[in-house]
């Protein structure tokens, strides 16, 4: 699967449940992030879902590595690095699973958009 599979995918899901726009945004951006990642540092993707649940967005993306994702300190300028930190920063609750065959990430963005209940 390569990175515009798995946005369309993700889109498709999204739209399927008239997602907002800037929650969309943010889910490709995790998307884009996580896939890229696996692809050029994982070995390539093994598996890839998104699910919307009540209040919550969930993307996984299993990989062949072993290797877990880490912050790199802030290097500006050094290009890259920043992925992790977009992923950590957008779905907050983020999480690796190591398993025998590498490792799966779960990472889950809220769906509220920050904008107070209309009255």
């Amino acid at each position: 699967m390569s990175c515009s599979q798995a946005r369309e995918t993700a889109r498709r899901v999204l739209a399927q449940q008239d997602a907002p726009p800037t929650l969309v945004t943010g889910v490709l951006t995790v998307v884009s992030e996580l896939v890229s990642n696996a692809i050029r540092h994982a070995g390539g993707i093994t598996g890839f879902q998104v699910t919307v649940r009540p209040g919550q967005v969930v993307v996984e993306v299993s990989d062949r590595s072993a290797l877990l994702p880490h912050l790199r300190p802030p290097a500006p300028h050094t290009p890259g690095g920043f992925g992790w930190r977009v992923v950590k920063t957008l779905a907050p609750s983020t999480f690796v699973h190591s398993h025998r065959s590498g490792k799966t990430i779960t990472a889950t963005l809220p769906t509220h958009t920050g904008r107070p209940p209309a009255p």
